[in-house]
């Protein structure tokens, strides 16, 4: 499933591509075309990204709420007929360009009070100016779930999915089986300081890299990272692989519905970690 960063980077290319414009808006593979008819021909204002909620704004007060989900794609390109039309939940067309989107979560017309009802049950999102960190820590502080479980749950964390849980943890060397109410609240700041960072990186990179300089391929002599997702990362998918800084084989197991990947050396069983 995409992370904020993912979502954050459409919104933009969205606002770019169409803010101000007056569009066209179709469904052809059928699904979403009764609210296609009613945004078709008039003016996309804006979209914009809450966690992994991607609103596209249209004049009027119209609102279509797109969650991609583990198999969406919103994708970019000249306005061309469409390859598959079968399966084009939505196009957006507009001066030459269209976007396409297809296989999402859900793809729904809302209004502005539903899309603030949406964003009220979503936790602060590191890419936000708005965000409200202390809200995040309250309800990681007062959980004794496992922190790496809270870092899943997008009512504490919203865009924060399993590759920057893993990689976070790894980063501040705390047990993913430590509840939330034993984390240091310097060491929240910390992990909240570092996920405005890396997905603010990630934004700007389209790709996930959490390494240090000194962990970097040319650093230490070894071959790239090859994964679809891209960056350079310390243990997600890397179960079994040597740990970047102590060689320990990096572990995996499920939690709260995902692989989780530790290094039992750098993480050891009850470590609370410190701040970076």
């Amino acid at each position: 499933m995409p992370e904020g960063h993912v979502t954050h980077r459409l919104a933009r290319t969205l606002t770019a591509d169409f803010g101000g414009r007056r569009v066209r808006v179709s469904s052809p593979q059928g699904r979403f075309a009764d609210a296609a008819a009613l945004l078709d021909g008039t003016v996309c204002e804006r979209a914009e990204a809450i966690g992994k909620h991607l609103f596209i704004e249209f004049a009027g007060g119209r609102i279509v709420w797109i969650h991609l989900g583990l198999i969406g794609k919103l994708q970019f390109g000249p306005d061309e007929p469409p390859a598959s039309p079968g399966t084009l939940r939505l196009r957006i067309a507009a001066d030459g360009v269209r976007a396409d989107l297809r296989g999402p979560q859900w793809c729904r017309l809302i209004t502005a009070d539903e899309r603030d009802a949406v964003a009220a049950a979503s936790g602060p999102d590191p890419l936000r100016a708005d965000a409200d960190a202390e809200l995040a820590w309250a309800r990681l502080h007062r959980s004794r779930k496992p922190i790496g479980a809270l870092l899943m749950e997008q009512s504490i964390f919203a865009g924060v999915g399993n590759i920057y849980r893993a990689e976070v943890l790894f980063r501040h060397g705390i047990d993913p089986l430590l509840p939330g109410a034993e984390l240091g609240r310097a060491t929240f700041d910390s992990i909240w300081s570092d996920l405005v960072t890396l997905m603010a990186l990630g934004v700007r990179d389209a790709r996930i890299d959490t390494v240090e300089p000194d962990h970097t391929p040319e650093a230490m002599g070894r071959a790239p990272r090859v994964d679809r997702h891209g960056g350079e990362v310390y243990v997600y998918r890397r179960a079994g692989d040597p740990c970047l800084r102590c060689g320990t084989p990096v572990a995996r197991a499920e939690l709260a519905g995902r692989h989780l990947y530790w290094c039992p050396e750098c993480q050891p069983a009850g470590a609370p970690g410190g701040p970076r």
